[in-house]
């Protein structure tokens, strides 16, 4: 898979994508990542990417021609144009679907969640559009497939909702985690939630907080070493965790 990467703040991503499970699936060639300045695609020496809006108001809007411009290069370079170019139907069959999807991250977009990113790694390549500032030209939604947000709330841009969609959907790819560690996670089913785990020791009193007996594995089963009463009981209290 290739993610490409749309934003004013290109050095907010390197953390993310130098460390951990990212950079090994990059460093193994499952996925490539590339992060693009928007001000490259900019007219005029100033590189101005934004500017007031229509009929008045607070903030500067970022500009229809300079992310057309953008996404128009960033799209020819696809080996899948053609497909591309097919964007906005939802009466496709699964044959047909592109392999490119582009991504604006709004607040306004569909609330993102396991079952997004799991369906988001069909695609062979992502676009993701991160805004700022005072948000888009509405004519900019013409030029997308679909709307992301990430939650009822407003960020002061599109990145860490990019980087929030780059490591739930990386971490799905196939050969980039274990399958095995991905099979009982949270959200790998609908209403489902991990079941309570513990590690050594067996018994531990906490430093923090004052409590007056040490905190001991619970359930006993857990080092009774019966592995089927133990499948049986972490699939019983998986559809009851509270999170």
């Amino acid at each position: 898979m290739k993610i490409d990467i749309l934003t004013l703040f290109p050095k907010m991503f390197k953390p993310i994508l130098n460390e951990s499970i990212i950079k090994r699936a990059q460093e193994k060639g499952l996925v490539s990542i590339k992060v693009h300045n928007l001000r490259d695609w900019a007219k005029d020496k100033y590189k101005t990417v934004d500017d007031t809006p229509y009929g008045g108001g607070a903030g500067m809007i970022l500009k229809v021609d300079v992310i057309d411009q953008a996404l128009a290069n960033l799209r020819s370079k696809c080996s899948n144009c053609s497909k591309c170019s097919k964007r906005n139907s939802n009466k496709r069959s699964d044959s047909t679907i592109p392999t490119y999807r582009t991504i604006l991250l709004t607040p306004k977009g569909k609330k993102f969640n396991q079952k997004m990113a799991k369906t988001l790694t069909q695609y062979s390549n992502l676009l993701l559009i991160c805004g700022h500032y005072g948000g888009f030209d509405e004519r900019i939604r013409q030029l997308v497939d679909m709307e992301i947000s990430i939650g009822d709330f407003v960020l002061t841009g599109g990145e860490i909702p990019a980087m929030t969609i780059i490591d739930t959907v990386t971490r799905l790819i196939p050969g980039v985690i274990n399958p095995d560690s991905l099979k009982n996670e949270s959200h790998t089913k609908k209403g489902y939630k991990q079941y309570p785990q513990y590690t050594r020791p067996e018994k531990y009193r906490l430093k923090g907080i004052k409590i007056k007996k040490p905190l001991s594995v619970i359930p006993k089963i857990l080092l009774s070493g019966n592995h089927a009463k133990i499948q049986s009981w972490r699939g019983k209290i998986s559809k009851n965790v509270k999170h």
